[in-house]
């Protein structure tokens, strides 16, 4: 199969996806916009389809699908209008349970995610003091018997609110203790009812988008061994994998976004007349727009190409890097064409355009910066000297 045919696989799943999507129109997202609230009714339907549960293997509840169709399902969301970031970190942050997880963790909380009962949206990696040098991050996890004692703060933790289960990333051992500095971190899971009861506190961030983003502290938090995601200080290498999944379905997403700032383009420029003519006749509208269609089709052409490797089990590193920034950069090309399209009537926020635009604008800064990805691909692709 070529990438091209890759990037179009799924039509059944992206056709149900468009006409579940039709049922949460710009109303509904103008609404949540407002108030900042949590896309429940969303969320809830998604759920009920099964597509948060793609990635679950059909033994446990799910569909056993791989990330191919949970990048078609994100993108294909995206490019509804929709928005879905109040939800994608369930399919993404999946990985590190179902490839490291011990029998019983998958037993006792996939088929409760699969059915919707329980929900695996939250992701505590990122600190404050650390930003993206995971390796430096402060929460620690120390072993009292038969649990962990959790302490620290995590910033940036998404839909802590909304979430049963947290994916945490704390240090089991000092960074200075570690002959490497990726040793020493561990991975747990985290009952967040529970620990909101035992000195977990959570406080929502106001952003210039509907995030539902948080910031986290653990006060003598604890947490059973039993919860403890694989051997003890090697939990670096396993949110890895978490995090080039990561990386393709927000790469979807992007390509999502720019189809629908494309399209939204288009049809407004062949409709808008000014000085007696479409204002799409005009080359000065044209070519930004087919400038971002091209983008947005190699950008495309990318993220199948590094699901596909991470889908057969290959080192995808590269692919899914590269992904994440091309895609990132057409999406936000695509909403500038779509914004100076529109002129004065892109600023409405009947037309939906300026909250697809602060929204899309996200994917240049998380989940990674563009720059350290350009600093990944100077170091690990073209053998240059490590800048940091």
């Amino acid at each position: 199969m070529s990438l091209f045919d890759q990037a179009h696989t799924y039509p059944e799943i992206r056709s149900e996806i468009t006409r579940l999507c039709a049922g949460f129109p710009g109303e509904y997202w103008r609404g949540l916009d407002r108030q900042q609230a949590y896309p429940q009714e969303f969320v809830q339907a998604l759920t009920e389809a099964g597509y948060l549960a793609a990635l679950i293997p059909e033994e446990y509840g799910g569909a056993g699908l791989p990330l191919t169709a949970a990048a078609a399902i994100l993108e294909e969301i995206q490019r509804s209008g929709c928005n879905g970031g109040a939800c994608h970190a369930q399919m993404y942050i999946m990985g590190a349970l179902l490839r490291h997880g011990s029998d019983e963790q998958k037993q006792q909380y996939l088929p409760k995610i699969a059915s919707g009962e329980m929900r695996l949206q939250a992701f505590g990696v990122t600190e404050p003091t650390s930003g993206t040098d995971t390796t430096s991050i402060r929460t620690f996890a120390k072993r009292d018997g038969d649990r962990y004692i959790v302490n620290g703060q995590k910033v940036w933790t998404s839909r802590a609110e909304h979430s049963d289960l947290m994916l945490l990333l704390a240090r089991t051992q000092a960074k200075d203790q570690v002959a490497k500095r990726t040793d020493g971190l561990s991975v747990f899971i985290v009952d967040m009812k529970h620990a909101l009861k035992n000195g977990m506190e959570i406080r929502p961030i106001r952003t210039m988008m509907n995030h539902a983003t948080t910031e986290v502290y653990f006060d003598n938090v604890p947490v059973p061994a039993e919860n403890l995601i694989g051997v003890e200080g090697k939990g670096f290498r396993y949110i890895l994998s978490g995090m080039n999944a990561e990386r393709i379905l927000i790469a979807a997403e992007c390509v999502g976004d720019a189809k629908w700032f494309i399209e939204k383009a288009r049809n407004y420029a062949a409709e808008r007349v000014v000085f007696g003519r479409p204002i799409g006749q005009n080359q000065g509208v044209q070519f930004p727009i087919a400038k971002a269609y091209a983008a947005m089709r190699a950008a495309e052409l990318m993220v199948a190409d590094a699901a596909r490797r991470f889908d057969a089990g290959e080192d995808c590193g590269e692919q899914a890097n590269m992904a994440k920034m091309l895609a990132a950069e057409a999406s936000w090309a695509a909403a500038e064409a779509c914004l100076q399209t529109h002129g004065g009537f892109g600023f409405a926020e009947e037309y939906d355009i300026e909250r697809k635009f602060r929204e899309t604008r996200l994917y240049q800064v998380a989940p990674i910066s563009t720059n350290l990805i350009l600093s990944y691909i100077s170091e690990h692709v073209l053998d240059m000297p490590r800048s940091y």
